[in-house]
């Protein structure tokens, strides 16, 4: 996955090349609005009460990445990456302590998984069933690319904070 740079979603491709490279820009989007921040720039948060950092999100998508594809989709035994509530919030918000070269290696690694698992599924209208519910591969990718869209939205918002770094 590249820092700095994103892939242009095509325009003409299929609903799965679409799902898919989508997701992957907004990834790369996340990516992006990290590039070339310092560790405490990481894990600087928003606007006080909010616990809203960077890293925060980089380490909250790792365990989104890990949840749906591996844990719900696949029906792996993948436990979390960080503890599940400190303070009763979720762990991977807590940045204080946070290691960023750590953070990024699992959400690629995450990330990484998650693509091959797509690609391992046929169709998109493959589905699985989570505890009460029935989830199509179509409605995993669509939810995906909803999550990162609202956390890079927050992440604009963040940047921007940080260093003045406004844009897309």
């Amino acid at each position: 996955m590249n820092d700095h740079q994103r892939t242009e979603p095509s325009r003409t491709a299929d609903e799965r090349a679409s799902l898919t490279g989508f997701l992957r820009y907004q990834r790369e989007t996340l990516a992006m609005k990290c590039a070339g921040l310092t560790p405490e720039q990481l894990k600087r948060r928003a606007v006080p009460p909010s616990g809203l950092s960077l890293l925060g999100l980089v380490r909250h998508t790792a365990e989104v990445e890990r949840s749906w594809f591996q844990v719900i989709w696949n029906g792996e035994d993948a436990r979390g990456y960080w503890p599940g509530k400190v303070n009763g919030t979720f762990a991977e918000f807590d940045v204080d302590s946070a290691d960023p070269d750590e953070a990024f290696e699992i959400w690629r690694a995450a990330c990484e998984r998650s693509e091959e698992i797509v690609e391992a599924t046929d169709s998109l209208d493959a589905t699985v069933r989570w505890r009460d519910e029935v989830f199509t591969l179509r409605y995993i990718l669509t939810h995906m690319i909803e999550e990162y869209a609202r956390h890079n939205g927050h992440a604009d918002l963040l940047r921007e904070l940080i260093d003045g770094t406004t844009g897309e």
